[in-house]
């Protein structure tokens, strides 16, 4: 859907408001051009938008999600893999979202070089699926600011980030955005699925469209588990309801998640040795002291 809104609205401008060719209406029918046109959508390593043929076009998470299915040659930037502490790694991080940043640039007039033209810009807040990846506000903002040169529209993705769950209803509220992003899509949490979009996003023409929890690394203990395993866990990241850790290597992060599901625990694994967790709303102080007793547990029965 989305992508739809970016398209038709490139599209209508470049007809400068004038109704469609009768060549762009018959030919539309066939899959060829001008009616389909070449346009494209770049997104980022790592990035999970979906299991549709539509949404493969920008994921980049997991084989499973693409293998034996055609997807379109549309450009991808590296998406940063940030180190952390953060405040021990501020300069490394920053030339790591430069070069992150520059791969836009370069993507964005590589592709419209080609005739292709990026029309959009498709991104996660915190890329859950791909590793629980966190990217500075500073990187959101730059990144909004290369679109507005390109005129090419941000889509913010707040499908597992949305209503709430990083301590902000949207999690690109901690980014302090010039403006609002020029598409927002929601799911999951909200108990359904849309996006919402700036005026000069809506489509003209009727029937052109259409007729994932846990807790934040300071309240639930995971930088004290770090502390006492030093070997088994770190990169411990968060915000709101939204955290994750690392382990050394996806077999014992698999081995962790087992144990812990074995004790009444559920958590998720993500990226190639993150565990995710996700802990409802209403997670308690409570809760939070039987979570970090089984993880303690777990953590000396796995490292032994």
């Amino acid at each position: 859907m989305v992508q739809k809104a970016m398209f038709i609205t490139y599209q209508r401008k470049k007809r400068g408001g004038l109704p469609p060719s009768e060549e762009e209406l018959t030919s539309c029918l066939y899959n060829k051009e001008p009616g389909c046109p070449d346009l494209t959508v770049l997104s980022f390593s790592g990035a999970f938008h979906g299991r549709t043929m539509g949404a493969l076009g920008v994921t980049h998470s997991k084989w499973i999600h693409k293998l034996d299915f055609p997807t379109p040659d549309w450009p991808m930037a590296t998406f940063p893999k940030l180190k952390y502490p953060l405040h021990e790694n501020e300069r490394e991080n920053m030339e790591i979202e430069n070069r992150s940043l520059e791969e836009v640039r370069d993507r964005i007039f590589e592709y419209n070089k080609r005739g292709r033209p990026v029309v959009g810009c498709c991104i996660e807040p915190i890329q859950a699926e791909g590793g629980d990846n966190f990217a500075s506000p500073r990187f959101f903002q730059e990144l909004q600011k290369i679109c507005k040169e390109n005129e090419v529209v941000l889509l913010i993705d707040e499908v597992q980030t949305g209503c709430g769950s990083t301590g902000k209803f949207w999690a690109h509220e901690h980014f302090n955005l010039p403006e609002s992003p020029d598409i927002v899509a929601f799911s999951k949490k909200m108990l359904t699925g849309g996006f919402y979009y700036k005026d000069e996003l809506r489509p003209k023409e009727a029937f052109r469209i259409f007729n994932t929890w846990v807790g934040d690394s300071s309240k639930n203990g995971l930088h004290e588990m770090a502390k006492k395993f030093p070997n088994s866990v770190s990169n411990v990241r968060g915000l709101g309801t939204f955290c994750s850790v690392d382990f050394p290597d996806g077999a014992f992060r698999d081995t962790v998640i087992t144990k812990l599901r074995n004790r009444g625990v559920h958590a998720g694994a993500c990226g190639d040795r993150s565990m995710r967790f996700r802990p409802t709303l209403i997670f308690g102080r409570r809760h939070v002291d039987i979570l970090m007793d089984t993880f303690e547990k777990t953590l000396k029965e796995a490292s032994q």
